[in-house]
């Protein structure tokens, strides 16, 4: 899923046990869940405080691991000027427009209106309050102080000294040039990168662990409540699956008014890319198929291709924006916990960052998902019931963000392709030179 692949952590031979797929184990323990689940009945309940203790440690390392993710991206970054405005710009706004559809067709759906969810025990769910977005936003992005965010676990705060560290460190450097490449600066870059990583590994362990919350959620979920709830999330894949065509038709419509390179050559073109994308479920792996795809078969400009695929990949996560978003609606809905516009709105904006936070995190929607529910008190403990879909749905929107890299590089590319403009550049010379006396 995540688009720069970790390194360090792939590197080590693993046993029999590590080279299973996490997405097999995550459905062994949905079958075991289930057959637990069935002949235990009520008293599978006792099972839940072990999916409760594991997203616990999750959400220990949740905080953590975005503000680290965010800084690594924002310092590491090569891109400025006008060029980095305008993969800034198509981006952000593709993002936003991924995350509004998602929330358009979660909406008018209501997929998570049969679900029927019930937690167990009133104190799962935050305290019901009015929610006022000034309030819960606006004050959260301007914290008193550097540890509060860290200490109460609030994602807002930590996202926004994230990013102007981040600002300020790359100005720092920009400022000082190269003495400060072999000063403070590499020094501070590389302590982060180190904890960055110590992190990750951390959360790798946490991972092993997922695959039994996943057996106890759904065991206490069958137990006490029957098959419905689970049989009723295909209403969730369906409604995932529309909202990423429509995604996808949007990426097409605005490659006709803002690229040179016309829908049907782009499908055709990127058909490769979209497929390894979704087969490895790693946008990392199809990294360079992408990259061919843009420069040899689509003849983007090799400048843009390399933004638009290289840089734009390391913010560029759409569909996992969008899911984050539909996942927050399908389990408000479940719960009869409708999210207000004011809530939904910051649903939009808190995926807009966890999104772009994703970058090196493997599975990042899972731990990204979580500041995304915390942020408008969503209780997490609904959230392994989505991961035996989600080896699927995972694949499909990691083809959505290789597909929106791509479209991205295009429209980077402009209105006239490199071949055009080469062919016109000594015709504008002859016309421009004066004629002789």
């Amino acid at each position: 899923m995540s688009a720069i692949a970790t390194p360090g952590l792939s590197q080590e031979p693993k046993s029999l046990y590590g080279r299973i797929p996490l997405f097999v184990k995550i459905l062994v323990g949905l079958g075991l869940g289930l057959i637990v689940g069935y002949c235990w009945g009520p008293g599978a309940a006792v099972l839940r405080p072990i999916s409760l203790s594991i997203l616990t440690l999750l959400r220990l390392l949740a905080t953590p691991l975005v503000f680290l993710a965010i800084l690594h991206a924002i310092i590491h970054t090569p891109v400025s000027g006008k060029s980095g405005l305008r993969l800034f710009y198509f981006v952000f706004s593709n993002t936003i427009a991924a995350i509004l559809i998602g929330l358009l067709v979660a909406n008018l759906l209501q997929p998570g209106a049969s679900a029927h969810l019930r937690p167990e025990g009133a104190a799962l769910i935050a305290e019901k309050k009015a929610f006022n977005l000034g309030e819960d936003l606006l004050q959260k992005f301007i914290p008193a102080n550097l540890v509060d965010g860290f200490r109460e676990n609030e994602i807002i705060p930590v996202l926004t000294v994230a990013v102007a560290f981040g600002i300020a460190l790359r100005g720092v450097r920009r400022k000082e040039g190269a003495a400060a490449e072999t000063d403070g600066i590499a020094t501070l870059t590389a302590l982060f990168d180190t904890f960055f990583q110590a992190v990750m590994v951390m959360l790798h362990w946490l991972f092993h662990l997922v695959p039994l919350a996943v057996f106890a959620v759904v065991a206490s979920t069958v137990g006490t409540q029957g098959f419905g709830p689970l049989l009723k999330m295909a209403n969730f894949v369906g409604a995932v699956l529309l909202a990423l065509g429509l995604q996808g038709a949007f990426y097409l419509v605005r490659l006709r008014f803002g690229s040179w390179v016309r829908p049907l050559p782009f499908l055709k073109h990127s058909a490769d890319a979209l497929l390894t994308a979704f087969s490895t479920s790693s946008s990392a792996a199809a990294l360079p198929v992408t990259f061919t795809a843009a420069r040899d078969k689509m003849k983007v400009r090799k400048e843009n291709a390399s933004l638009g695929v290289m840089v734009g990949g390391t913010f560029n996560h759409d569909g996992t924006a969008l899911y984050e978003a539909m996942a927050a609606l399908f389990i408000s809905q479940g719960l009869g916990q409708h999210l207000s516009f004011s809530q939904q709105v910051l649903v939009v904006i808190m995926s807009v960052i966890a999104s772009a936070g994703a970058a090196g995190i493997p599975e990042a929607g899972l731990v990204t998902m979580m500041a995304v529910f915390s942020a408008v008190h969503l209780p997490v403990e609904f959230i392994p019931l989505l991961l035996p879909l989600d080896w699927f749905l995972d694949r499909c929107r990691t083809a959505m963000n290789v597909m929106g890299d791509l479209t991205v590089t295009c429209l980077l590319d402009g209105k006239t392709s490199e071949a055009e403009a080469q062919a016109t550049q000594p015709a504008a010379a002859v016309a421009a030179s004066p004629e002789p006396a």
